[in-house]
C-alpha cells in the first residue's frame, strides 16, 4: 500500500487511496459500524455546507450537528449505563440495553464535532469536497485510539503535504518506538496489574497494593503513549505532521502541569470546545472552578460509561481546584522533589479508581495502599511471587523511561557536538527493538491497547 501511495503522483488520488484503506481498516474490525462512520461523515459535511450557506441559521445547524454527534455517542456508549443508573436510583425495572460499542467512536465523533465547530468559527475552513472530510474523520492511523486531531490542525495538510525519505525514516522509527512501549513494557507490567486487581480483599497488603497501583500507572502510560507514537509515526510516513499527545507527564510538578502533558489532544479538545465556551476563567474564580469541574466530569465520562471514570475525572478536577485556591499550596513549595512526589501519589491513586471495575473496589484498593499492614505468610508469599526478574527489570526500565532522560541525554550529546553518534545509534537501537517486538509477537497472546475500549 505504501509503495502504491508513493508512486501515485496526484495528492487527490493519494487521499482517495487513504480513505479507501481507512474504511477498509475500520470495516475489518467493525464491519457493522462502517455505516455509522459514513453517516457521521455525510451528516457533518451537509450541515457544514448549510451552516455557511444560511448565515442566519448557522447556529441552529451547529447545534443540530452537535446534538446528532453526541446523540450517536450516547446511544452506542451510554444508553445502557443511563438505563442501569435510572433503574438503580428509582428502583424501577428498566429493560437491559446491550449495544455493541463501535471501536474508536469517542475519537471519530469528537473529530466530527471539531470540524463543525471550526467551520462555525471560521467559514473559510468549510470543505466543499466531501472526500476531504472523509479523510479527516476516517484517517486510520489515529482512528482507533487517537490522538484526537482538531480539524484546523489537519485542514491544510489534506491537500498540501509531501512524502520524503526523512519523514518516512522518522515515522518508521517512531512506530517501532511505540510498538516497543506497548509490547515490551506495557504488556509485561500489565500481567502483574491484572493479577493484583483480580485479588480478593483478604490477600492484598500495602506492598501488593502499591505494586499494582504504580504498575498500572506505568502500564497505561506506555500503552497509550505507545499507540500515540505509532499513530503519529504512521501519519508522518504518509506526510502528515501531528502534535504530540504526551510530554513526559510523570515528570510534572503539579496536577495542572500534569494535564498540560497527559493526553494532550483530549485535554486541549475539552479546553477549546467546552471550557472556553462555558466562560473559561473570564467570569470570576467561582465560575472558573465550576467550569473546570464540568470539564473534568465530561473528561471522565468520555472515557467510559462507568462511575469509576466519572469519579476519576472529578478527583482530577478537585485536585486542580484545590491547587487553584492554594488549599494544596503547590505554588509555595520550593523543593521540586516534594512537588514531584505529590504528583506521583495523586495520579497513582486516581488511576487505581480508573482501573477498578467498581467504585467500591477502587476505594478498597486505595484503603489498602495506606492501611493494609497484614503481613502474614500468604500475602507476603504472593507479593514475592509478583517480583519476577522480568517484571522487576521492566518496572525499573519503565520508571526511568517515563522521565525525560532521553531528551537530557540528547541535549548533552548536542552540547558536546556528538549528535551524529546519537542519530546513528538510534537506527541500531530501532532495529534491535524491532527484532525484540517480532519475537514478542510470535510468543505472546493477543493483548489490545487499553484505549481501544474508549
Amino acid at each position: 500500500m505504501y509503495i502504491l501511495y508513493t508512486i501515485i503522483p496526484n495528492i487527490k488520488a493519494k487521499n482517495v487511496l487513504l480513505i479507501f484503506v481507512s474504511l477498509l481498516f475500520y470495516a475489518f474490525g467493525e464491519p457493522k459500524a462502517i455505516a455509522l462512520m459514513i453517516f457521521s461523515i455525510v451528516i457533518n459535511y451537509i450541515l457544514s455546507i448549510l451552516l455557511v450557506r444560511f448565515e442566519k441559521l448557522s447556529k441552529m445547524f451547529l447545534i443540530l450537528g452537535i446534538v446528532i454527534d453526541l446523540g450517536i455517542l450516547c446511544v452506542f456508549k451510554y444508553l445502557g449505563f443511563i438505563a442501569e443508573t435510572i433503574s438503580n436510583l428509582f428502583q424501577i425495572s428498566v429493560p437491559e440495553v446491550n449495544i455493541a460499542l463501535p471501536i474508536g467512536i469517542s475519537f471519530f465523533t469528537f473529530q466530527a464535532m471539531s470540524y463543525l465547530i471550526d467551520v462555525y468559527k471560521d467559514r473559510s475552513l468549510v470543505q466543499k469536497n466531501i472526500l476531504n472530510i472523509a479523510l479527516y474523520i476516517s484517517f486510520f492511523p489515529q482512528l482507533i485510539a487517537g490522538p484526537i486531531i482538531k480539524y484546523y490542525d489537519m485542514e491544510y495538510q489534506i491537500n498540501n503535504r509531501s512524502i520524503t525519505l526523512d519523514n518516512t525514516i522518522q515515522g518508521l522509527r517512531r512506530i517501532i518506538c511505540g510498538l516497543a512501549k506497548k509490547l515490551l513494557i506495557a504488556n509485561t507490567i500489565g500481567i502483574v496489574v491484572d493479577d493484583v486487581f483480580a485479588l480478593d480483599n483478604t490477600n492484598m497488603n500495602i506492598l501488593t497494593a502499591w505494586i499494582g497501583a504504580v504498575s498500572y500507572a506505568l502500564q497505561i502510560y506506555f500503552d497509550f503513549s505507545g499507540y500515540s507514537d505509532m499513530a503519529i509515526g504512521l501519519s508522518r510516513v504518509f506526510g502528515f505532521k501531528f502534535k504530540e499527545n504526551f510530554n513526559y507527564p510523570y515528570s510534572s510538578l503539579s496536577m495542572k502541569d500534569f494535564w498540560n502533558r497527559w493526553h494532550i489532544s483530549v485535554s486541549s479538545w475539552f479546553k477549546e470546545y467546552l471550557y472556553f465556551p462555558l466562560g473559561g476563567n473570564r467570569k470570576g474564580s467561582a465560575r472558573t472552578n465550576i467550569n473546570k469541574i464540568i470539564v473534568f466530569f465530561c473528561t471522565g465520562l468520555w472515557h467510559g460509561a462507568n462511575l469509576t471514570f466519572i469519579l476519576w475525572g472529578l478527583m482530577h478536577g478537585t485536585l486542580l481546584m484545590l491547587e487553584y485556591y492554594n488549599i494544596i499550596p503547590i505554588s509555595k513549595i520550593k523543593n521540586n522533589l516534594i512537588k514531584h512526589i505529590y504528583v506521583i501519589i495523586c495520579f497513582t491513586i486516581t488511576f487505581v479508581v480508573f482501573r477498578a471495575d467498581t467504585v467500591s473496589q477502587g476505594l478498597f484498593f486505595i484503603k489498602q495502599m495506606f492501611t493494609g499492614f497484614n503481613f502474614d505468610s500468604n500475602t507476603l508469599s504472593y507479593t514475592l511471587e509478583l517480583l519476577t526478574p522480568s517484571f522487576v527489570i521492566t518496572f525499573i526500565l519503565g520508571c526511568i523511561l517515563s522521565m525525560p532522560v532521553k531528551d537530557a541525554f540528547k541535549n548533552l550529546m548536542e552540547k558536546h557536538n556528538k549528535q551524529n553518534i546519537v542519530s546513528y545509534a538510534s537506527y541500531g537501537i530501532s532495529l534491535i527493538l524491532l527484532f525484540m517486538c517480532i519475537v514478542n509477537l510470535s510468543l505472546a497472546n493477543y493483548n489490545p491497547f487499553i484505549y481501544n475500549n474508549f
